[in-house]
């Protein structure tokens, strides 16, 4: 049997998104056992897997290049999903072990030309991305459309992402969820250890609001997911895990854009919110300062993201 190696060490969102395209590839060539090598936290989201596909989970702090290379062994391919040092390391040495390798094309122009006003043509998704990868090896590959499935109860809501450009404004987020105790709806809040106590104040102040930042696993987040109508989310890895299990994700957008190739799978941009400004997107991960100082992309009423909720 041949051997694949997959290598998607971070963010959350990306590796997420790296799930229907293993998944994809392990049902279409059965033939190839594949190995999927990122950080160990990532396993629960490559649970249920075919048979021939296994997780190598590692910790980046606590090992070397050299041991995690000694630890996999040989591979006739490598798909590099990431292109940093880490990835490139372990591909150069795969392929000095007889492997073909191939790294993925993150389009750096084509970002630059988006942020800075000088296109509006929307960006290959990430999955196409990676599926491109897989092709170049001589492993094509296609990862069947799909849409949620909107058949559970109550509404999740994630109000962080990683960068400020990213973020809908608390007190703003705070009345939707007002709103949405009032209407009697079931609210889930989700968020990390570090942002349970707002959230935590929120569940006490509302009726109907429970607060699971913090307490539970990632698969145990994932189920919950599962569960609900719909979520609303930034552009987050909430946003790729709830896509994952099938949910409807309502988004919110900033500084970044889904024209840039990260909306969630199987969403669709009708359920993404956001300002038609000139200076939109001026960043592709939400990491840049607003030229304003006062983020208008996110000058978003409540009230529109209740109506999507209903829509």
């Amino acid at each position: 049997m041949k051997r694949l190696l997959v290598i998607r060490f971070s963010a959350l969102g990306d590796v997420a998104l790296l799930v229907p395209v293993v998944r994809a590839f392990s049902e279409q060539h059965p033939e190839v056992e594949v190995t999927v090598l990122s950080m160990q936290r990532m396993a629960n989201l490559f649970a249920g897997m075919p048979a021939n596909v296994l997780f190598h989970g590692v910790q980046l702090k606590e090992q070397s290049l050299r041991e995690i290379v000694d630890e996999l062994g040989t591979f006739d391919f490598v798909a590099d999903m990431h292109d940093v040092w880490r990835s490139r390391y372990i591909r150069w040495a795969m392929r000095l072990r007889g492997a073909r390798v191939e790294n993925i094309k993150k389009g750096r122009f084509e970002r630059f030309l988006l942020t800075h006003q000088l296109s509006r043509k929307s960006l290959k998704h990430s999955i196409l991305r990676y599926c491109d990868v897989l092709y170049g090896l001589g492993l094509p590959t296609s990862v069947p459309e799909t849409s949620p499935t909107r058949t559970g109860k109550g509404v999740g809501i994630a109000p962080f992402a990683a960068h400020e450009g990213k973020c809908y404004p608390l007190k703003k987020m705070e009345e939707v969820v007002w709103l949405l105790s009032e209407q009697g709806e079931k609210v889930v809040l989700f968020g990390s250890q570090q942002e349970a106590e707002i959230l935590e104040v929120w569940a006490k102040k509302y009726s109907g609001v429970t607060n699971i930042a913090g307490t539970k696993s990632l698969g145990e987040e994932l189920e919950v997911m599962r569960g609900l109508r719909v979520m609303v989310t930034m552009d987050s890895a909430n946003m790729h895990l709830a896509s994952l299990v099938g949910t409807r994700v309502v988004s919110i957008w900033g500084a970044t854009h889904p024209k840039a190739g990260f909306l969630g799978f199987g969403q669709s941009e009708s359920d993404c919110i956001q300002r038609d400004l000139k200076c939109r997107p001026c960043s592709i991960y939400g990491k840049k300062k607003c030229k304003f100082g006062d983020y208008r992309c996110m000058d978003i009423s409540p009230k529109d993201i209740l109506e999507r909720i209903k829509s």
